[in-house]
C-alpha cells in the first residue's frame, strides 16, 4: 500500500478507536451492555485478520504444507480463554454454560461443517473477516451460510435436526458432560494444568527453533517506523492473535451474558440473525437477560396479531448481530492497514463452489449449533465434551475434503 494511503488509514483508525471508546462509555452509562458487542466484534475481526486465523485454513494447512502454526494459535487462544473463564467463574463474574452432549448432532454437524468449510474457503468467522478484507469467494460463501443455517433452524431439515437432538447423554448430576464431570477435578484445576502444559510446550518449541547461521531472525530484521506502527501495519503470528483473542473472549463472555446470551464468543447465529433482519417479520429482540417479548409479540388484536400467532416471532440476539457486523468492519480496517485489503476478481467456478460450500457449512453449523468460534474456541475452553466431539469430527472431515478437493486425491487404494 502506498505510504500516503496507509497514512490516511492510520488517521481513520484513530477516529475508529475514539468511536469505539465512546460506544463503550455509552454502554457503561446507559447500562445497555449489548452495545459493547461493537468494540468486541471490531477487535475480534481485527485480530483474526492480522494473523489470518481461519479455522478452515488452520486445519487444511496441516496436510497441505505440514504447517501447524495456526492450530497452535488456536490452542493458545483456547487455553488463555480457559484460564480467564476459570478466574471469572471463581470470582462469580460469569456462570459457565457448556453445551449438552447431543452426540448425534455433534457427529453429523461436525462432519458436514468440516467438509463444507473446505469448499467455502473458510469457516464462518473466516468468511466474515475475509469478506471484510475483500475476498470475493468469502462474500459468496457468506451469502450461502445463513441459507444453510436456516434450512436447519426453520426449513425442511428442521425435523431431521430435532430427531438428532434426541440422542443426548447427561452427566451423573444430570447436567452437561464435561471434562470436570468425567475426571472429578474442578474446572479451575484442569485450566491450570492445561495452562502449565501449554507453557511447557511453548518453551520446548522455542528452544528447537534455531536460526540459520548468517541469517538474522525476524526479530533482528530492521523495520521502518516505531513499535506501534509495526504492530498495526504488519501481519501477526497466530499465537500473538491467539493470546489477544483469548483475553477478548473473557470480556466477550461478560458482555454477552449481560446481554441475554450466557456464552462466550460465537458467530453462527449472528450471521443467521443478521439475515433475518432483512428477510423476516416479526422478530423478538433479545438485549438483556430480562428482555421481555418485543412489540412484535405485544400487538393489539388485529390481523397482524393473528398472523403472529400462526407464525411465532423468532428470537434474535442483538449482541450477536452487532458482533458479526463489527467483526467485518474490524477486519476491513486491519486489512487496509496491513495492505492486504483489496477486492480481487475470482474465477466464476470458484465463486460458485464457495457459495454452495457456504450453504453446506451453514447447514453443518446449524445442526451442531455452532462453528469453529462457538464450538472450538469457546466450547473447548468450557471443556465441553460435546464441543470436543464436534471439533475432532470437523477437523477429520476437513482433512478428508482437503485431500479430495484441494490435493486431488481419490478414495481408491
Amino acid at each position: 500500500m502506498p505510504q500516503r494511503l496507509q497514512a490516511h488509514w492510520k488517521q481513520v483508525s484513530v477516529g475508529a478507536v475514539i468511536s469505539l471508546a465512546g460506544i463503550t462509555a455509552c454502554a457503561v452509562v446507559t447500562r445497555k451492555w449489548f452495545l459493547t458487542a461493537i468494540p468486541i466484534g471490531f477487535l475480534f475481526g481485527f485480530f483474526l485478520e492480522k494473523a489470518d486465523l481461519c479455522g478452515a485454513s488452520a486445519f487444511s494447512e496441516v496436510i497441505l504444507m505440514r504447517d501447524w502454526r495456526k492450530i497452535q494459535g488456536l490452542l493458545v487462544l483456547i487455553v488463555v480463554s480457559m484460564l480467564g473463564f476459570a478466574l471469572m467463574a471463581r470470582l462469580g463474574i460469569v456462570t459457565l454454560n457448556p453445551k449438552p452432549l447431543e452426540w448425534a448432532t455433534m457427529l453429523v454437524g461436525g462432519a458436514v461443517f468440516g467438509a463444507g468449510m473446505v469448499l467455502a474457503g473458510g469457516c464462518i468467522s473466516g468468511a466474515l473477516y475475509k469478506s471484510g478484507a475483500g475476498n470475493l469467494n468469502s462474500m459468496a460463501a457468506l451469502v450461502g451460510i445463513p441459507i444453510g443455517i436456516a434450512l436447519i433452524e426453520y426449513g425442511p431439515l428442521q425435523g431431521f435436526h430435532r430427531f438428532l437432538k434426541h440422542y443426548t447423554i447427561k452427566s451423573a448430576t444430570g447436567g452437561p458432560v464435561t471434562l470436570p464431570s468425567l475426571t472429578g477435578l474442578s474446572y479451575g484445576t484442569l485450566a491450570v494444568v492445561f495452562g502449565a502444559i501449554t507453557v511447557a510446550a511453548a518453551a520446548i518449541v522455542s528452544r528447537r527453533k534455531k536460526p540459520i547461521a548468517g541469517k538474522p531472525s525476524p526479530r533482528e530484521e530492521p523495520h521502518a517506523g516505531g513499535l506501534l506502527e509495526r504492530i498495526i501495519t504488519r501481519p501477526w503470528k497466530p499465537w500473538q492473535s491467539g493470546i489477544l483473542i483469548g483475553l477478548l473472549a473473557c470480556g466477550g463472555y461478560v458482555s454477552s451474558a449481560a446481554s441475554g446470551r450466557n456464552y462466550p464468543l460465537g458467530v453462527t447465529h449472528g450471521v443467521l440473525y443478521t439475515q433475518l433482519l432483512l428477510t423476516d417479520y416479526p422478530l423478538a429482540y433479545v438485549c438483556s437477560p430480562s428482555t421481555s417479548p418485543g412489540p412484535a409479540q405485544q400487538q393489539s388484536p388485529t390481523g397482524t396479531q393473528a398472523a403472529a400467532k400462526t407464525q411465532p416471532a423468532k428470537k434474535v440476539s442483538v449482541w450477536l448481530i452487532l458482533e458479526v457486523v463489527s467483526l467485518v468492519i474490524g477486519a476491513f480496517f486491519s486489512a487496509r492497514l496491513t495492505g492486504r485489503g483489496r477486492l480481487l476478481p475470482k474465477p466464476p467456478d470458484e465463486t460458485l463452489v464457495a457459495f454452495f460450500g457456504g450453504i453446506i457449512t451453514g447447514a453443518g453449523a446449524g445442526i451442531a449449533g455452532y462453528c469453529v468460534v462457538g464450538g472450538i474456541m469457546s466450547g473447548w475452553a468450557l471443556m465441553s465434551v460435546a464441543s470436543l466431539i464436534f471439533g475432532v469430527t470437523a477437523i477429520m472431515a476437513n482433512w478428508v475434503m482437503t485431500y479430495l478437493y484441494l490435493m486431488g486425491g481419490t478414495l481408491r487404494g
